[in-house]
């Protein structure tokens, strides 16, 4: 595992393609690392792309400061550009999961100049997810979790018997043993799980947090939604909401049968889905409000 360093911090990466070629950044989300794109990255390489994904702030061991501001959204998308920058790209393609996904829709809202593309696995758009929770009364009971984290005994409560709550949070959802296990080899341990978790305890806590997501501009660069219709955490409403706040070509990508770690359970869909809408000439500038089904593959 290669590492990426930036400042004082220094992320592990995986990556496929050459470098100089256009890079795709692909952000993780919880409970899980950068190894959830293993099989994106090559396909991305093979259509030409540079494809890199880190092991995000918290989770790369070089990289997990200890003050619970540090983990706040500013700080998640400063480190998506420092990154980008870093590896030698003016602009990037941006892709991301679960956390990741929140923190690209944030990036490519607020940095639309750099972000030529955007495709969200999972996580719908911050202003749809809010929405959701208003208007959908099931989301609430989806998305109980993110209550539950501010609890000062949640780390611990989560390690308890060899991590069973985070195995069974993943295998719940067809994450296979041996995959669950590449993820708590990373997330295993008190001071990795932490900081993963003061993701969402920051966000609770940051007093403009609310600011940030009903002042967020419209997302202006093509964009890929993929939304498995088997999520746990997130419900048909809050992912139908998200085109409301697109403003450029947006695809709906429905994987049906699938849960919210839909790398993990259909990564043939995954990869046509993005590597279709990276290389779309052009960019045909029509909406897509309906969702697009792939049948689940063996």
């Amino acid at each position: 595992m290669a590492t990426l360093r930036i400042g004082s911090n220094q992320f592990h990466i995986i990556e496929a393609g050459k470098p100089g070629d256009p890079l795709v950044l692909l952000l993780h989300g919880f409970p899980q690392t950068n190894h959830t794109w293993r099989e994106q990255l090559p396909a991305l390489a093979a259509a030409g792309f540079h494809a890199v994904a880190p092991n995000q702030r918290g989770y790369s061991a070089g990289a997990r400061p200890k003050e619970l501001e540090d983990y706040r959204v500013e700080h998640l998308v400063n480190d998506v550009l420092a990154m980008v920058d870093a590896l030698g790209a003016k602009q990037f393609h941006l892709v991301g999961h679960d956390w990741g996904g929140q923190v690209a829709w944030l990036t490519t809202a607020l940095y639309a100049d750099r972000v030529l593309t955007l495709s969200v696995l999972s996580r719908p758009h911050p202003a749809a997810f809010i929405r959701a929770m208003k208007e959908d009364s099931a989301q609430g009971e989806r998305s109980k979790h993110h209550r539950a984290f501010q609890n000062q005994d949640t780390v611990s409560r989560l390690l308890e018997n060899d991590a069973a709550r985070l195995r069974r949070t993943l295998s719940d959802q067809g994450v296979s043993s041996a995959d669950v296990d590449a993820y708590l080899s990373v997330l295993g341990n008190h001071e990795a799980l932490t900081a993963a978790v003061n993701w969402y305890r920051a966000s609770a806590t940051a007093t403009d947090s609310a600011l940030v997501v009903r002042d967020l501009p419209a997302v202006t660069v093509p964009t890929l939604y993929i939304w498995g219709d088997a999520d746990a955490t997130v419900g048909r409403i809050a992912a139908s909401l998200t085109a409301e706040y697109v403003q450029s070509v947006y695809t709906f990508v429905q994987i049906p049968n699938v849960g919210h770690f839909v790398t993990d359970q259909d990564a043939h869909a995954v990869n046509h889905a993005l590597v279709t809408h990276l290389t779309r000439p052009g960019f045909v500038a029509i909406k897509r409000h309906e969702p697009t089904r792939f049948a689940p593959t063996d």
